[in-house]
């Protein structure tokens, strides 16, 4: 069995955000990329515990990106996938990346293909879904833990009061989150070997992009914090009532 992971460039979590061209575009100098976490921590690792269990033969890497993606994909090489394929063209939405990495797993027979659960730049958690959609292959999302025992998954989700057990046939397509799997740090070994791992570059299949970017806007600055007296609850009552509105 061939699992493909899909991986995502996202800036560092203490990256100063600041945008460009009238606020249409992320400024990107000197920001520090890592792998996405949840492709990283999540997907990719259980996918690596699979192989390693001997349920799955190879784990592929994917990308959409520029040829700035190819140092977070030997990352995620070094810590254990076996190659690795970045579609060479940046990500104008959803859709047009979901297609693209549709595309590399309808042509490579991959019997499952694992997401993080979203990106933690967008927070869109669309592309696992649409990946699905488009090889026409059923969709498990938010996946805490993924079990294979030949044709059939057996899937654990976090549901409202509760956990939620259910099963699939492959192929299949599950993002993944908390739970799926524990971090791991790339060996020193595993950085050497990274180094020469295949990184196929392929071209993007003509696809339009669904959507547009209007706008980016920073959220308001957070107001200071007032002081009110325990003596005083007229005062607080008011506050909440009229500035906060919350009441």
């Amino acid at each position: 069995m061939k699992i493909l992971v899909c991986i995502s460039k996202t800036p560092d979590t203490t990256a100063k955000i600041a945008f460009t061209d009238n606020n249409t575009k992320f400024a990107e100098a000197g920001v520090q990329y890592i792998v996405n976490p949840y492709d990283e921590w999540y997907a990719l690792v259980r996918a690596l515990e699979l192989k390693e269990a001997g349920v799955a033969t190879h784990v592929t890497l994917a990308t959409v990106g520029g040829a700035d993606a190819e140092p977070i994909m030997r990352k995620a090489l070094a810590i254990g996938g076996d190659d690795a394929v970045r579609i060479d063209a940046e990500g104008a939405d959803s859709f047009f990346i979901a297609t693209q990495l549709a595309e590399v797993a309808r042509s490579g027979g991959y019997s499952l293909v694992l997401t993080g659960k979203e990106t933690i730049d967008y927070n869109g958690s669309s592309v696992g879904g649409m990946i699905a959609e488009l090889l026409d292959q059923p969709y498990v999302s938010l996946a805490t833990k993924l079990d294979i025992s030949g044709d059939t998954a057996t899937l654990h989700r976090e549901i409202e009061g509760g956990e939620e057990k259910l099963q699939a046939s492959l192929p299949l397509v599950v993002s993944c989150q908390k739970g799926m799997a524990e971090q791991r740090i790339p060996n020193m070994k595993g950085i050497m070997g990274a180094r020469t791992k295949p990184l196929a570059v392929q071209a993007p299949v003509a696809v339009d992009a669904l959507t547009s970017v209007v706008a980016f806007e920073m959220p308001p600055a957070k107001s200071g914090v007032k002081l009110v007296s325990a003596d005083a609850p007229e005062e607080l009552i008011r506050l909440l009532h009229e500035e906060a509105k919350v009441i």
